[in-house]
């Protein structure tokens, strides 16, 4: 396999069409994602149920998303680091083994205590997935396509959700909450297989760094993109996880609600499933519209998108006006998460595109991890509607001034000399 630029002009690696075997490496980040999501949202379904097994409040089941969330940078900079330096397959593999092992193990924790350690060491495996997913599946796809594609990725995130919502409809019923944290073991391994049958990204082998200490003086020298990018990570991180994570809870606490059905479902499965349809079809459009009216433009729109949203999504009088309201909220929300794969990695040095974005995206998650707690706590002083629209739309104008004036490089050649 050619290690340098000049080998792999000779072989025709700098081809645009992507190298061959890329649907195997796209299709790993895309399914590592998707599996990433299921073992996180479950959790927002079993709140009641596992409060009331292992004998504690809820909030102390609200309190194991917030460790989970808080402990993702660390796992960006361990595994980031590593697949910046030795490649993005071997990281790949062995993050996801890691993290389903972890998840496995906290389905059977005897206790409370052992519940949340899992659940923490969860967190570092669900961080350092992302960077190396991310910047494996854009640098092995074709750059035309790298919009829709980046799209296709962040859709995984609300196809784990709805796949979670499916779980509990099926699965629990059948066999009770603890196989729902066993039932990924399965996609972990077929993401083990298409990892081990795709190619090494040729973007790595070009600007491989040839020492950590290189690595760390790429990462420190652009100060700059990345306090910008921690900004926008921290604010996109509370919008989805500040309209999702309470959402089920919130639909619960609507007495009118109580015992309606949505698709001939449970309105506490229903809706969530429409929702992240929404979800999915608003990732797969504004990512591939990022790719015809550039990534800034495409994240503003989804993002108003969102703001129209919130009466209905908040404030909903009635069923229909709530199926509406959080269908076009997720479509909003992650419609603009579908670009940022692409956004991050075109905006990040070539030598650490896997630690850079990978970091600036977990450490988003870190300071935006109190935000579910922060809600929860507004709720009990403004109640449920205004706290998630009070809170939402804060993080909504933020988003609209960080976009109107940031930078993006769209299409930028992952492989082009200048970059080695």
């Amino acid at each position: 396999m050619p290690d340098t630029l000049a080998e792999l002009e000779a072989g025709g690696g700098l081809a645009e069409a992507g190298s061959a075997g890329w649907p195997y490496a796209v299709a790993a980040g895309i399914l590592g994602w998707v599996l990433d999501a299921f073992d996180f949202f479950v959790l927002i379904f079993l709140f009641d149920t596992l409060a009331a097994h292992f004998r504690v409040g809820k909030s102390a089941i609200v309190y194991s998303l917030t460790l989970t969330l808080a402990m993702r940078p660390l796992g960006a900079l361990l595994f980031g680091a590593l697949a910046d330096r030795y490649g993005r397959k071997l990281p790949l593999i062995g993050c996801v083994i890691y993290f389903s092992a972890v998840t496995v193990l906290s389905g059977f924790a005897p206790n409370y205590l052992f519940f949340l350690a899992m659940r923490g060491l969860y967190g570092i495996g669900m961080g350092g997935y992302w960077g190396i997913g991310a910047s494996y599946a854009m640098e092995s796809a074709p750059r035309a396509r790298r919009g829709l594609l980046s799209g296709v990725m962040q859709s995984g995130y609300p196809f784990g959700y709805l796949l979670a919502a499916v779980a509990m409809l099926t699965v629990a019923p059948a066999f009770g909450w603890r196989p729902l944290f066993v039932v990924g073991s399965g996609l972990a391994a077929l993401i083990v297989v298409l990892t081990a049958l795709a190619p090494e990204s040729r973007s790595w082998q070009v600007h491989r760094p040839p020492s950590m200490g290189s690595m760390m003086r790429a990462a420190t020298g652009h100060f700059g993109i990345f306090f910008y990018l921690l900004l926008v990570m921290t604010a996109m991180t509370c919008l989805s996880h500040g309209t999702q994570d309470l959402y089920p809870d919130f639909l619960q606490s609507i007495p009118a609600l109580h015992g309606r059905k949505v698709l001939g479902l449970r309105m506490l499965f229903g809706i969530p499933i429409l929702y992240n349809a929404g979800a999915i079809l608003g990732a797969l459009w504004f990512g591939a519209l990022s790719e015809r009216s550039g990534r800034r433009r495409s994240l503003i729109f989804a993002v108003l998108l969102a703001l129209a949203s919130i009466p209905a999504w908040a404030f909903g009088a009635t069923m229909p006006a709530l199926v509406l309201g959080s269908f076009f909220m997720q479509a909003g929300v992650q419609g603009a998460f579908g670009i940022i794969p692409a956004h991050l990695i075109e905006l990040s040095p070539a030598a650490v595109r896997s630690l850079f974005p990978g970091f600036v995206y977990q450490l988003g998650v870190l300071l935006s991890s109190p935000a579910v707690s922060v809600e929860y706590a507004l709720r009990d002083h403004l109640g449920y509607p205004r706290a998630l629209a009070a809170f939402e739309l804060c993080v909504i104008v933020s988003l609209l001034l960080l976009f109107g004036f940031g930078p993006e490089r769209r299409g930028r050649d992952l492989l082009r000399r200048e970059e080695a």
